[in-house]
């Protein structure tokens, strides 16, 4: 068993001082490899450290930069402008192979394996402000389509969140340029419909947790039509706890596990079949 969990934020363990037992437990689980997923950066220097210090053995980590919606400000600019750093020691030495010798020496630290995550969210704007609430998701168009361009400049992966806003995502990503092929939705939580727009321009999503919940049928429905043969496997631990531990534990990467038991049984094939399956897509997409 070797599952790769792509998208969850460990800094809430580092700094309860869980984190070498969070990722013994999802070794045991057999998760081999995660990607913890910037916000900002205050986060940013911290996970370039973590994926340096734990790129063999046990679980891997790797890391993305990029500026959450909801960490969009009115300094947004000078957030957007540090990211491109990040990437700086693997241009040139194959960008995105983030096991790279030459990429991981230059400067002693692995590079980020994609940008974001980066998008639009509607449902936490400010709800007694109006023209706050317009004036915070301007900034998140703006800095959504700054790091859109970086995007297509580096050629990496981008790791979009959007809530409440998916058609002004896919809109924004159009006119960006980027390659679909390089776009992941994280936490896909749209239905069968959205998820037709993203797989007919070469897009995806990645599922959470709440595949397994009891009235999330229409992600389910979405997850039939992207399909197996596309699908990647994600916890946003700390959030998203999948059954049977909902509403008991916080979420952490061992807990992959039962969203991968879930989907295998819901696809029809043996874990070890859907373990293969979302581990290859993940390597491929990530570059690692």
């Amino acid at each position: 068993m070797n599952l790769i969990d792509t998208h969850t934020h460990l800094d809430s363990f580092v700094q309860r001082g869980e984190l070498d037992a969070v990722l013994e437990r999802a070794t045991a689980a057999g998760v081999g490899a995660l990607v913890t997923v910037g916000t900002g950066s205050d986060d940013w220097p911290l996970y370039r450290e973590i994926a340096t210090t734990h790129s063999g053995g046990g679980c891997a980590v790797y890391y993305t930069v990029g500026l959450h919606p909801c960490s969009v400000g009115a300094d947004w600019e000078s957030e957007v402008a540090q990211i491109e750093a990040y990437f700086s020691d693997a241009v040139g030495v194959g960008l995105g192979r983030a096991d790279s010798a030459d990429a991981q020496n230059k400067k002693g630290a692995r590079p980020p394996v994609a940008l974001g995550e980066c998008g639009l969210d509607r449902f936490h704007l400010p709800k007694d402000d109006p023209a706050q609430a317009e004036q915070v998701f301007a900034w998140q168009r703006a800095a959504f389509s700054a790091q859109l361009a970086i995007a297509r400049r580096l050629g990496c992966p981008v790791e979009v969140h959007s809530r409440g806003a998916f058609a002004e995502s896919v809109a924004l990503i159009d006119e960006s340029g980027v390659d679909w092929g390089k776009v992941v939705f994280h936490c896909f939580s749209e239905g069968p419909a959205e998820m037709s727009e993203l797989v007919a321009r070469g897009g995806r999503g990645s599922f959470t947790g709440i595949l397994t919940y009891k009235n999330a049928q229409s992600v389910r429905e979405a997850a039939q039509v992207q399909g197996l043969k596309r699908l990647m496997l994600e916890t946003d631990a700390p959030y998203l706890t999948p059954m049977p531990h909902r509403g008991k534990r916080p979420n952490e990467p061992a807990f992959l596990r039962h969203t991968a038991d879930y989907a295998a049984e819901f696809f029809g094939v043996s874990v070890e079949t859907l373990a293969e399956i979302t581990t290859r897509n993940a390597r491929e997409f990530f570059g690692i």
